[in-house]
Order: C-alpha cells, then structure tokens, then sequence
C-alpha cells in the first residue's frame, strides 16, 4: 500500500514533536515513540495500491500548488478503528479541494475496494497525529489539555510524499517540470 501524504513547515513540525515529547513524558500513547526513520509529522490524503503513471500524473499537479496555509482548529481523539489524539486542521476550501483532488486520482487507476473509506470526501477529517494506540479510552487523560503546547499557529503543508507499508521507502512527489 501506498500513502499520499502532506509534510508539514519546519516550525509546525517542531511543535509537533514537542507535543509528542510531551505526551511521552506522562507516560501516555505518542508517536514520539514510533521510532522509524520515516516517522514525521504528517497529514494523510489517502493510500492506494500502487501509485500508477496517471495517479502520479495527477499528484504531481498536486505537488505544483504546494505550499498551502493551513490553520489548526483544536485537538480532537478518534476512538475507532484506533484510539488517536490529533490536532484537527481547518478544512477550509483550499484543504478540501487538494484533498478531493487527491482523492480523485487515487481512486481514478485503483481496483474497486482498496481504497480506506476514512480518506473519501465525506468522511476525511485532516488532523494531524500525536499519538496513536490500540487501548480504548487511553486518551481520557485530563492531563492532555495541560500537557500539550498550542497547536501551531498558521502554518503551511510543503511537500507531497509517497510511504510505501511493503517497503518501507519514502518517496516526494514532485510536480512535473
């Protein structure tokens, strides 16, 4: 499987790993403690099968509106399929149209059913992660509103990136020439 995902500036980013710093510091559910070299702060558009030469063709008019200002909204936890904490990102039109675009693409050369329906149109909710586990409730702390620093102030998404789960590898998308 392939994701598509939005990295985020380099101050956002530091306010985010402080934030995962702090949560492992109580001792609760942070991505700080996921220690792959390819962990960093991100935000998912959506994952396929492979990325095919008309999905990459489309993401890189994707990559060419990059950057993109983004404002985050508050923190928000997620209790299925995984329990997650997140900063949740403002989906104004901008967001929202850089998604479905995405979204678009992916869909447009992937088999029928591969695709996660938590990345569709209707039910994608942009957030970025701060800790992710599969204990229920583990995100009831009160402690968290007083843990974490503010979410950053405006910032912008810079540069579109390709995990693969199979490999491991990491791949920027870039817009065409």
């Amino acid at each position: 499987m392939r994701t598509v995902e939005l990295l985020l500036d380099e101050a956002a980013e530091l306010a985010v790993r402080e934030a995962w710093r702090r949560l492992a510091d109580a001792g609760l559910p942070s991505q700080a403690r996921h220690h792959s070299p390819t962990n960093r702060p991100h935000l998912t558009l959506a994952a396929c099968p492979e990325l095919t030469g008309p999905i990459r063709w489309e993401l890189a008019e994707v990559a060419a509106a990059l950057p993109l200002p983004v404002r985050c909204t508050g923190v928000v936890r997620f209790e299925r399929p995984t329990p997650v904490l997140a900063w949740a990102l403002d989906p104004d039109s901008a967001l929202v149209g850089l998604h479905r675009r995405v979204w678009e693409a992916v869909a447009s050369d992937s088999p029928p059913g591969t695709l996660n329906p938590f990345h569709a149109p209707d039910r994608w909710s942009p957030h970025i992660t701060l800790g992710r586990t599969r204990r229920v409730g583990a995100f009831t702390d009160r402690r968290i509103a007083e843990l974490l620093p503010s979410p950053p102030l405006p910032f912008h998404l810079t540069t579109l990136r390709s995990y693969d789960t199979g490999t491991g590898a990491l791949e920027v998308l870039e817009p065409r020439p």
